[in-house]
């Protein structure tokens, strides 16, 4: 994700800020100097540091859930409304979703649970006194070890109820669509958590507006526009699981000699229309050009290169067995648009992920029409009958 950069790597797996998020640490700040003045501001800030850290180890338990089924963990990005675990590819069984959703509420169970343990040992032993066990003025408690150990303690919990609300693209919409998926299928789950997740929005944008609530109205629009999307992906993983990419790469296309040149693949383009070709010496591809590379070479250099030395030597391989889905999981992985094709050590063919995206469209036709004459069929059964 743009505009963030690495601060730390745990368990190999980068921690990423994004620059948006120092705002929240300034309104916490703001939030607590309004109240205690420079010493309240310091310790505002440090508190929504604290509470971050919390998060940061939320999104750890679900990327270390994720890596023990086999999923690789891309990174983890902290925003100011929370923290986003990028996973390398979506889990394939419902109890793989099911185990890493609700690790990361897990983790702060276990954090209020040592908060609560401490907090009830000093209290026993005289250290905090229960008297002054309250918030305080404004949003944050009076700068103490006191304060700070029971804010933290209501926010981890706060944290997992929030979390575990059933609505995408929170935990407790995933931990839902899995408990779901196991009964009746993954697509018909998605469906039932995306509409229940849309109406949750609905009643909170509503609630936040009339109180007044500015935060917890742009939470409403996270949850409404972050559960269409993760419609929208089940019924692209669903679908797109239905065809294996063998069945999908372009079987005539243009292919290039490593003895050809820039001009060739200039006249391709503007004749095909194709915007990838292989590069073959004889049977066995080894490299790849794309129209950007073209474009690029074009912009910097006049002369009428060699291919070979503007293609990409190194691609990703796929099997022909592998579905869509997985392909394009691939490629979101790797970083790529474009894989090549293979049947065993044959090279079969590209394809891109403008290719998906096309064969998405028309799987998703087919299935309109296909609804359409089953609805036109029911129709005319209850009309004859």
């Amino acid at each position: 994700m743009g505009w963030s950069f690495r601060i730390a790597q745990v368990a190999g797996i980068d921690i990423k800020i994004h620059l948006t998020f120092f705002l929240i640490v300034v309104l916490g700040a703001i939030a607590g100097g309004v109240s205690y003045g420079a010493v309240g501001a310091a310790f505002g800030a440090l508190l929504i540091l604290l509470l971050f850290l919390c998060v940061t180890l939320h999104e750890l338990g679900h990327g270390i859930a994720a890596r023990a089924f086999g999923i690789p963990v891309r990174e983890i990005i902290l925003l100011p409304l929370g923290g986003l675990a990028l996973l390398g590819r979506n889990p394939s069984k419902a109890w793989h979703e099911l185990v890493i959703a609700a690790a990361g509420p897990l983790v702060n169970v276990i954090i209020a649970a040592i908060l609560l343990l401490v907090t009830g040992t000093a209290l026993a032993f005289g250290i905090f006194d229960i008297d002054t066990l309250e918030i305080g003025r404004g949003a944050f408690p009076a700068p103490s070890i006191q304060g700070l150990t029971f804010w933290l303690l209501q926010a981890n919990v706060m944290l997992v109820l929030f979390n575990l609300i059933p609505a995408f693209p929170l935990d407790g919409g995933r931990i839902l669509r899995a408990v779901l998926a196991m009964i009746i299928g993954f697509r018909r789950a998605t469906r039932i958590a995306t509409f229940l997740g849309q109406g949750i929005a609905i009643v909170l944008g509503i609630l936040g507006i009339i109180s007044g609530n500015f935060l917890l109205a742009l939470v409403a629009v996270f949850i409404f526009l972050g559960a269409g999307q993760e419609n929208a992906e089940g019924q692209a993983r669903t679908m797109l699981d239905t065809m294996r990419v063998g069945d999908a790469y372009n079987r005539h296309a243009l292919t290039l000699e490593i003895g050809d040149r820039v001009s060739k693949v200039v006249d391709y383009i503007l004749t095909s229309y194709q915007p990838d070709f292989a590069v073959m010496q004889g049977s066995r591809l080894v490299g790849i050009v794309t129209r950007d590379d073209v474009l690029r070479a074009l912009a910097s250099d006049t002369r009428d290169l060699y291919v070979t030395g503007i293609m990409q030597r190194e691609f990703v391989r796929v099997p022909a067995s592998a579905t869509l889905d997985e392909v394009r999981q691939v490629m979101s992985a790797e970083g790529t648009r474009v894989v090549a094709v293979y049947e065993g050590e044959i090279y079969l063919g590209l394809v891109s992920i403008e290719d998906i995206s096309e064969a998405y469209a028309v799987l998703s036709f087919l299935e309109r029409q296909q609804e359409a004459r089953r609805a036109q069929m029911a129709r005319d059964v209850s009309g004859g009958g």
